[in-house]
């Protein structure tokens, strides 16, 4: 995709938008923004990998629990209890793995990291929290999303670069951490 074409979109998905009347996709791209950049800043990159890392224990929960694919509940809406049992999974490992020693070992030292580290952690943890939420709903609701909402979050391709792109992070961010805490050490 060229620049044009990029901008183009982002150019169509504002010309889109109805401010007087927020939309689903308006609140998901403010929740976007707002949360990678406010809430991703004020955590600090230690504390951003622990919920990435939460994030992906709570999503092989739901993608693996015999009782949400086989369910005897006959609801409407089964993808509700997904997203709940999802949220509630996550904001439990969160709580449990930032109070154990995964915090100390994943953190290189007392620095909260560099300023664009936290950037980019927090706008990877931000995008696949929404990919995930997303790829729960069913596919009548996410076709009512704007294109460039579902081809940024809610695409098979979208969802597999979100899933992938913080472990990639990790990798290559992890290597001046890992020399950081080596030396922090030796004597």
């Amino acid at each position: 995709m060229d620049i044009n074409a990029a901008a183009t979109s982002v150019q169509g998905l504002f010309a889109g938008l109805n401010w007087s009347q927020p939309s689903w996709d308006l609140f998901i791209i403010m929740f976007f923004v707002i949360a990678a950049f406010l809430y991703g800043l004020s955590l600090g990159r230690d504390r951003i990998i622990v919920i990435m890392v939460s994030i992906y224990m709570a999503l092989a929960v739901v993608n693996t629990a015999p009782f949400l694919t086989n369910t005897v509940i006959t609801l409407q809406t089964p993808f509700v209890i997904k997203i709940s049992v999802f949220l509630g999974v996550f904001v439990a490992l969160f709580f449990l793995l930032s109070r154990s020693a995964l915090l100390r070992t994943i953190a290189a030292s007392e620095a909260q990291g560099k300023w664009w580290q936290v950037l980019v952690y927090s706008i990877l943890h931000v995008g696949l929290l929404v990919s995930v939420v997303l790829n729960y709903l069913n596919p009548e609701a996410v076709a009512k999303l704007a294109p460039l909402t579902q081809k940024i979050f809610a695409s098979p391709n979208a969802k597999f670069i979100w899933i992938i792109a913080p472990i990639v992070a990790m990798i290559l961010f992890g290597g001046a951490a890992a020399e950081k805490k080596k030396y922090k050490y030796e004597i």
